[in-house]
């Protein structure tokens, strides 16, 4: 099912409204109003890759999030409303500006597409009869690079202040997916539940909850 881009929209300002320092309605302001965060893919041919798949994913990390956080600490949890709403919600704003709508030709087997296609339109391989057709995918057009975790705490911290423990979580969130962090984040983890937690949202919201690509 498509991501329904206004009510993924309007969950993630209800979440937000959790986030009350200084500088909070000026980054919302910004992507709302000069970003394509609530339209831009969660990747570009993976886990909700369509349009608003980066809002929706930024969701479903903070409900896995606040959702493990509980589980271990119930009402003892050490971290605040508005912490874990931050760093669930804002983990990926590197991916603002990071993706741009092409085309590409691939085949397509469909019986019924073939049938109704002119005969000089179909070809044949070893899978059968298909015809080419041109579908619109995401490539990754980086605007501004300066890594992955790193820039979202970056671009968080144009608008506002983070804790040590928040932008550590969100600069180490992709754990040992990201090369540069293999030889740190065994020692970030250990020091942080929150970034491991913000990790393992992030990859139950990733292979768990979300549609994917091939």
């Amino acid at each position: 099912m498509a991501v329904d881009i206004q009510k993924a929209k309007d969950e993630f300002s209800v979440i937000y409204d959790h986030i009350e320092r200084d500088g909070a309605v000026a980054l919302h302001d910004w992507l709302e109003n000069e970003t394509d965060f609530f339209t831009a893919p969660a990747s570009s041919k993976y886990h909700l890759c369509e349009p608003g798949g980066l809002c929706q994913h930024s969701i479903n990390v903070y409900h896995r999030l606040r959702k493990f956080l509980m589980d271990e600490y119930g009402s003892r949890c050490p971290y605040s409303e508005e912490t874990i709403a931050l760093v669930a919600l804002c983990h990926d704003l590197c991916k603002t500006g990071f993706y741009e709508m092409d085309w590409k030709n691939q085949k397509n087997y469909d019986p019924e597409a073939v049938r109704n296609a002119l005969p000089r339109e179909r070809k044949s391989d070893n899978r059968g009869e298909f015809i080419w057709e041109s579908v619109p995918i995401y490539t990754i057009r980086e605007q501004f690079i300066f890594g992955h975790g790193e820039k979202s705490v970056y671009l968080i911290n144009k608008f506002m202040d983070l804790t040590d423990e928040e932008a550590q979580a969100i600069r180490f969130h992709m754990g040992s997916f990201n090369e540069t962090d293999k030889n740190n984040v065994g020692q970030v983890f250990a020091q942080s539940p929150l970034a491991f937690f913000l990790n393992m949202s992030d990859g139950a919201a990733t292979f768990l909850d979300e549609p994917r690509g091939e």
